[in-house]
């Protein structure tokens, strides 16, 4: 398996971008707005890892968010067979 990134969600995107870029370093790869899903996804990562990236979700209606199934995050891996890898797991 392959690490890809790791999901964070935030509620202030200037301010988080200056912790993980100005703070730790981190450099701005690619940004995503989607206007029907209404939220920006931010991959970020450290310069010669360019690799494993964090992935930032920023939902612009994050007040309407209360307990629902969008509270989440999630570390994402790349399988070559993932049925394979899933029986492994049981």
């Amino acid at each position: 398996m392959k690490y890809l990134h790791t999901m964070i969600r935030i509620s202030n995107v200037e301010k988080l971008l200056d912790f993980y870029c100005n703070g730790l370093g981190l450099i701005e790869k690619k940004r995503i707005e989607n206007e029907q899903g209404k939220f920006t996804l931010i991959f970020l990562a450290a310069s010669g890892d360019e690799k494993a990236e964090l992935e930032l979700t920023y939902n612009w209606d994050e007040d309407k968010l209360g307990d629902g199934p969008r509270n989440f995050g999630n570390v994402a891996y790349c399988a070559e067979n993932i049925y394979e890898t899933c029986e492994r797991y049981k």
